[in-house]
């Protein structure tokens, strides 16, 4: 992973493994600021372009990098006792750039969770903790193998499960969801969720959104649906 506030978060998160620090002086003082010393890794002093030889060619590094093992699995179970705000659940969303987006914002307005699929979805990259800024060390990432099955155990768990879809009959702010702790499913851009998906719901609603536009990008998508679950 690389970026100060990826590399932060994860040296600060025990449960991340850590096993080489690339650092530039100048990152080195910045994380040291926000993180004091001692850190569970020693940081090896780099330039720029040794970070840069690490990474993708487009990759915005600001001098940091960390090469680290992914997060252990966590059972759906465990996750939800993470806290008591939603839980968001993707369908084949696969841009690493829009799963990270949205766990920053699932952290901003206290999801408990995010689930994924075990396939197609994206892994674990620097790419995607780059995006979550952070984030990715914040919001519990359980992958499932059947997400329908997922979705059941959240019913019987206590959640309602809220499908977002844009021919939805209701929009989120008039599916009375006040005082219910909600499960909110999101589709792949375009495709929107698989039928399957969409039968496992308890109720599926829209966002308000002016007609000359079809959709909202998945990852904004997320943002604006967990602000209107935080402000009802």
């Amino acid at each position: 992973m690389h970026g100060l506030h990826p590399v932060v978060a994860a040296l600060a998160n025990p449960a991340r493994r850590l096993k080489r620090l690339l650092l530039t002086e100048d990152a080195e003082a910045a994380i040291a600021a926000q993180l004091p010393k001692p850190w569970r890794i020693a940081p090896e002093r780099v330039e720029r372009a040794h970070v840069a030889s690490f990474l993708p060619e487009d990759s915005v590094h600001q001098g940091a990098a960390l090469l680290a093992e992914p997060l252990p699995d966590l059972p759906l179970e465990r996750a939800l006792e993470h806290g008591h705000g939603p839980v968001l659940v993707l369908d084949q969303v696969t841009d690493p750039r829009n799963v990270g987006a949205i766990l920053r914002s699932a952290a901003a307005f206290g999801a408990a969770a995010l689930v994924m699929q075990d396939r197609h979805a994206p892994p674990e990259t620097g790419t995607l903790a780059r995006a979550a800024s952070g984030a990715l060390e914040i919001v519990p990432v359980v992958r499932e193998v059947n997400l329908a099955r997922a979705l059941d155990y959240l019913k019987k768990a206590g959640l309602w499960v809220v499908g977002l879809a844009g021919d939805a009959p209701v929009t989120l702010a008039q599916a009375g969801l006040g005082g219910r702790r909600v499960a909110l499913v999101l589709g792949a851009e375009g495709e929107g969720m698989r039928r399957l998906t969409r039968e496992h719901c308890d109720e599926l609603a829209r966002l308000p959104i002016a007609p000359e536009m079809e959709s909202l990008n998945v990852s904004a998508a997320a943002a604006v649906a967990l602000y209107e679950l935080a402000r009802g």
